[in-house]
């Protein structure tokens, strides 16, 4: 599985000046919908739903919001890079400004986890963050995203 697959530079995006983790959500969802054409409100409800289990805020001002939705026939994926951290309730307790977000079918069992897995070995490493926080245009920062797996694969 690779970057590439899961995540389109249409669902790459800069946030200015987020208000809390609620609108970021909202903003996932939106994004979801318009890039997948998956119902919105059901995407947020999922997320939500999601982060009352625990946080998905994972530190390092990373967090990996995710959901099954229905709709969906593989997983897909939308990033947020934040100009300005926002709370997250993460496990360092440190506010997030890196936000990867996957979106799973309703059945999607190993294939979400893999997904994860991935995101959250790759969000781990400090040079790509530091790479995605000094940089503020879409394009670049899916080219970074999608890069990186393909230079780790090759």
């Amino acid at each position: 599985m690779e970057i590439s697959e899961i995540l389109t530079p249409k669902a790459v995006r800069v946030v200015a000046n987020p208000t809390s983790k609620k609108r970021l959500f909202q903003e996932l969802a939106e994004i979801a919908a318009s890039v997948y054409g998956v119902n919105a409100r059901e995407a947020l409800d999922a997320l939500q739903e999601r982060e009352s289990l625990g946080p998905t805020g994972v530190g390092e001002g990373v967090a990996l919001p995710h959901a099954r939705l229905s709709g969906l026939d593989h997983v897909v994926g939308a990033f947020l890079r934040l100009e300005k951290p926002v709370e997250f309730d993460a496990v360092d307790r440190k506010p997030v400004d890196l936000v990867f977000a996957l979106f799973a079918p309703e059945n999607a069992g190993v294939e979400h986890l893999k997904a994860l897995a991935l995101i959250s070995r790759m969000m781990r490493d400090p040079d790509l963050r530091a790479k995605l926080r000094a940089n503020d245009d879409p394009a670049i920062l899916h080219a970074i995203l999608t890069e990186r797996a393909a230079t780790k694969a090759a």
